[in-house]
């Protein structure tokens, strides 16, 4: 198996990592750069996918009424809130499509620990699984 400087510098320049880690994924893949980016990087498309029903199960919770806002909860801490209102139901209505990238946006940055929940106007949440 011949690993190549430009190998690595593929792997590097597509992941992120440091010299050692492309390497190390590199000799653990028979030095092919795309199974090594791949092992580094785990397929994104499940998550898109993930993140991309649950705005859709979002969308159909606030349709329904009786929410007063939304947010994103790890752990126990909430991590976004945003109440709720013109902007989020113009949203629904294909009027303003910002406020549900901001919410798509954010349970992707704060990645797989997160829960994302609406609060209903009595108080009580339910979590957006």
């Amino acid at each position: 198996m011949n690993i190549t400087l430009e190998a690595i510098e593929k792997v590097m320049e597509q992941t992120g990592v440091e010299y050692k880690a492309a390497k190390e994924a590199l000799l653990k893949t028979d030095g092919d750069p795309d199974a090594a980016i791949k092992l580094i990087q785990p397929d994104t498309k499940d998550i898109s996918e993930d993140i991309k029903e649950a705005m859709d199960k979002l969308k159909k919770k606030v349709e329904e009424g009786n929410v007063d806002r939304v947010q994103i909860k790890k752990g126990n801490e909430v991590v976004f809130s945003v109440p709720v209102n013109v902007g989020i139901v113009g949203g629904i209505i294909g009027l303003a499509a910002a406020p549900w990238a901001l919410i798509a946006g954010s349970v992707a940055a704060f990645g797989l620990g997160c829960r994302l929940e609406v609060v209903k106007k009595d108080g009580t949440t339910d979590e957006i699984k």
